[in-house]
């Protein structure tokens, strides 16, 4: 055989061997990219946006501002990544830059300062700025960053132009929140800042774990979320459940997802209703192994007649089996709390009164959910038991104090969550 054509044959199965070496460490690389994509993510904070209404709209400009929220993290990881939420905006918002810090001490409850010595800029696709899309949610490129559990989070956006009527939000952050004009995004404290108690843009913050790392995720309307809890405290019932779970050494990993909407409702109320937003905040939540389901209060008190709440009482019965289901398909627990009384509110008639006691019993008897929460045994006066008890009671007789709170908490046996 020609020299030349060995030399041709010779060339041409080196390349050959090249393009299958090339192409087995890209199949290779590819798959490591998707894992680390999906990996072991699991959310440690996140918070149902909703349009924020005209009362809630930030108090001063977005744009061309800063904006620096705190979130009560309740699992720790040294890899996060943070979700941003533009899915009611008419307009895209564009981000500058976004930073996360620890909370200098309780950093919320003061002028919104960071210890700048764990200030860490985020990437978006490896840039530093990003528009958001309207009617999208995105995340950061994932960051190491040293997040210890049940803490608080310092999120710092630097906004660029921006619509300053349609913005996501959500109005009930128990937490304050700081604005400031220009680009102070690493700034230690923000002294001369405008303060809301709300979020905007921020829903979820992930962080990335091992197999026992797993998500709670609570569905509820205003008693979840915290309405009668103490401003930057982080006292509503889910963070105690949180912070129980955390000292238990065999739930130590286990994270709990507030998606409590104040005013919501499983068919209606404020903010979008519960079986609309379900997929959402319950199924798409990262790491999500149990439901706890604690909604339905506004529903029954929204109805005007005898007739109407029972009627009710069997549509939320059968929403509830629902969103077992569909839980259910996703490999999720499911367990199901008993409405709280709410004698000496504005929502109390015998007939709402009878519905609750229909969506108890059946809460409490069905086979359906995985286990009860009896939420309604844990907080009513015995001797009125139509009514929370008086220390558990914020006032206004639906809505729980601090220490009610707790006591719901308590009343969540810890067993519910090594299964």
């Amino acid at each position: 055989m020609p020299r030349l054509r060995i030399h041709i044959l010779f060339r041409l199965a080196a390349s050959l061997l090249k393009v299958a070496l090339l192409a087995s460490i890209t199949v290779f690389c590819s798959v490591q990219i998707a894992m680390g994509a999906s990996g072991d993510w699991v959310g440690t904070w996140a918070c149902s946006p909703q349009l924020t209404e005209p009362r809630n709209l930030p108090p001063a400009p977005l744009a061309n501002s800063t904006l620096r929220q705190f979130v009560y993290v309740t699992i720790g990881g040294n890899r996060i990544r943070v979700r941003f939420c533009n899915a009611f905006g008419t307009n895209a918002v564009v981000m500058n830059s976004a930073h996360v810090a620890l909370a200098a001490g309780r950093g919320s409850a003061g002028e919104g300062d960071i210890d700048a010595a764990t200030d860490h800029a985020l990437k978006f696709n490896s840039a530093e700025s990003v528009s958001i899309p309207a009617g999208e949610t995105i995340y950061s490129d994932p960051v190491d960053f040293n997040l210890p559990a049940l803490t608080n989070l310092a999120v710092t956006i630097f906004f660029g132009p921006m619509s300053s009527n349609t913005i996501s939000g959500h109005p009930g952050s128990r937490t304050h929140s700081f604005i400031q004009p220009d680009n102070v995004v690493s700034a230690t404290n923000m002294p001369t800042a405008v303060k809301a108690e709300h979020w905007y843009i921020i829903t979820g913050v992930d962080v990335q774990g091992d197999a026992a790392s797993k998500a709670v995720v609570v569905l509820g309307d205003s008693i979840t979320d915290g309405r009668g809890s103490t401003t930057d405290r982080n006292n509503r019932w889910p963070d105690d459940l949180a912070r129980r779970l955390n000292t238990n050494s065999a739930t130590a990993g286990i994270s709990v997802l507030n998606h409590g909407i104040g005013g919501n409702g499983l068919f209606g109320g404020l903010g979008p209703a519960a079986i609309k937003r379900f997929d959402r905040d319950v199924l798409q939540q990262s790491g999500a192994r149990w439901l706890i389901v604690f909604e339905g209060v506004n529903d029954i008190g929204g109805t005007r007649s005898g007739e109407g709440s029972t009627a009710m009482a069997m549509s939320l019965i059968k929403a509830y089996q629902d969103f077992a289901a569909k839980a259910h398909a996703q490999n999720m627990l499911v367990y199901g709390a008993t409405i709280t009384p709410f004698g000496g509110f504005s929502y109390y008639t015998p007939a709402h009164e009878q519905a609750r006691q229909t969506v108890n019993a059946w809460i409490r008897t069905n086979k359906v959910y995985d286990a009860v929460i009896d939420f309604d045994a844990a907080v009513r006066d015995p001797m009125n038991e139509t009514n929370l008890l008086r220390a558990y009671n914020s006032g206004d007789g639906i809505h729980l104090s601090p220490g009610g709170y707790e006591a719901m908490a308590n009343a969540i046996p810890l067993e519910l969550f090594k299964r």
